[in-house]
């Protein structure tokens, strides 16, 4: 499958999309497809919300030039690694 098509990437851009912590993804749904590798690659190998809230805290300040407010990337992981476990249960194997 080419990359943006699978139904998880697609899964997880449209959470980063409903974020939208630039205010940019009516115009460009792409915008974030920058963390879906990086997002991906964690939560298969069992990051925890925690690590999750930290590269999303990361991405904001030092790729986005954000100053996130405190609870802004953490709310985000806790939406991030539910709709993983979820993701994770349907696909049947534990992992997607």
């Amino acid at each position: 499958m080419r990359p943006g098509t699978d139904v998880t990437d697609n899964g997880l851009r449209h959470l980063l999309n409903e974020w939208d912590p630039i205010g940019v993804a009516d115009e460009v749904q792409d915008e974030y497809d920058c963390m879906l590798v990086p997002l991906l690659q964690r939560l298969r190998r069992g990051a925890d919300q925690a690590e999750i809230g930290e590269f999303l805290r990361h991405e904001l300040e030092d790729h986005f030039g954000l100053t996130p407010l405190p609870s802004e990337p953490e709310a985000m992981a806790v939406r991030v690694t539910s709709w993983w476990t979820v993701t994770a249960q349907t696909d049947g194997t534990g992992c997607v």
